[in-house]
């Protein structure tokens, strides 16, 4: 299964090998889920029969969007079943970042708090935007007597603003058209016809079924992402909150996967949003290092070649990621994608004969 959006930095292409290092656990473990690559990429056998499942995330737009599909899937494939349209993004560009604030206390305040509308907006617009900055404070543009006006006065805390163009296909399907001849050099949503966005063809449901094209694919794909989430607890917050010994070791062997913004000053800013920050990485390795030490948790460390210094007994894998907007260099060199590197603690099991996944398998 996929998430209906793309997302920096997704580790689906390396996730089979994730699990493999892993095992067959009874509990697991993501503090910073994202698009949940490796979750929703678990071995269907692991998850079907009580396993605890445990994600979180300090971005409220994510969080929001798993709790929501969820517990009312219909609802929040209606809010996303919407044509591209130029006016409609950005206005709800900025009727989400204006939520934002009152969303992430409701959700860390709440653990069965949702809103279905702000799900399917965000979805939407996630879908047709291209790499990160989509909900995020980084941008001159504000809206002011309900109209979107850019500032002059050299002030970044509004929102940034992207140009759809709207010939072609209907929906968030639509083929990106090229722009330069016209003489526009601002960004235009993702709508790649080839399978991205939330009409993305060919979704797997857990059954082996197929979702379909257009809105009944959309409607199954919430469906069966409400399926697959129906045992997952989904927490909004500090990435700490959910390391503790009682919602990890306590309840037996438990999977970690650490999959932090990197701290390389290399990778692209801004592309995890309003919670990206350089600092965290460290604190993250810190508390691997020393957890590491139990023999009850297995631990996935995710980083760059370089990043971390482990200890000689964590195992280091190699991998290669894919590319796409999010860390592509203007140089299109996009060289990061070599770097890729995950440590694996003591108590993972030995690396498996997994020959390394095409770079076209996955999102």
């Amino acid at each position: 299964m996929k998430a209906p959006f793309t997302y920096f930095g997704g580790k689906s292409t390396v996730a089979a090998e994730i699990w493999s290092r892993f095992g067959d656990v009874h509990n697991f473990v993501d503090p910073f889920m994202g698009s949940n690559a490796v979750l929703l990429n678990r071995p269907e056998e692991q998850w079907r029969d009580g396993r605890v499942e445990t994600v979180n995330d300090i971005d409220c737009m994510i969080t929001n969007f798993y709790r929501a599909v969820k517990s009312d899937p219909s609802k929040v494939a209606e809010f996303a079943d919407e044509p591209v349209n130029e006016n409609e993004l950005h206005s709800r560009h900025s009727w989400l970042v204006n939520k934002k604030e009152s969303l992430q206390a409701s959700l860390e305040g709440d653990p069965d708090f949702f809103d279905a509308k702000i799900a399917g907006w965000w979805v939407w617009g996630m879908a047709c935007w291209i790499a990160g900055g989509f909900c995020s404070k980084d941008g001159p543009w504000i809206v002011v007597d309900g109209k979107l006006i850019k500032r002059t006065d050299g002030d970044t805390h509004g929102i940034t603003k992207q140009i759809p163009h709207l010939h072609g296909d209907k929906g968030v399907n639509r083929k990106i058209v090229n722009m330069k001849a016209q003489g526009i050099v601002k960004q235009i949503p993702h709508l790649r016809n080839d399978g991205m966005g939330v009409e993305r063809k060919g979704v797997t449901l857990p059954e082996g079924g197929d979702a379909g094209d257009g809105d009944q694919g959309l409607y199954a794909w919430m469906d069966a992402l409400s399926e697959r989430f129906r045992r997952v607890r989904v927490t909004c917050g500090d990435w700490t909150r959910v390391l503790g010994p009682t919602p990890t070791f306590k309840l037996g062997i438990t999977a970690v996967l650490l999959d932090p913004p990197y701290s390389d000053p290399e990778r692209c800013d801004n592309v995890y949003g309003d919670g990206d920050s350089m600092d965290v990485a460290k604190a993250v390795k810190e508390w691997a290092v020393e957890a590491g030490k139990n023999p009850e948790l297995r631990i996935a460390l995710c980083g760059y070649e370089g990043e971390h210094i482990m200890p000689p007994d964590w195992d280091e894998f190699k991998w290669q990621a894919q590319g796409g907007y999010g860390n592509e260099k203007k140089d299109k060199s996009n060289i990061n994608r070599f770097r890729e590197r995950i440590w694996f603690s003591p108590a993972c099991l030995k690396p498996s004969k997994t020959v390394q996944p095409s770079l076209f398998d996955g999102a």
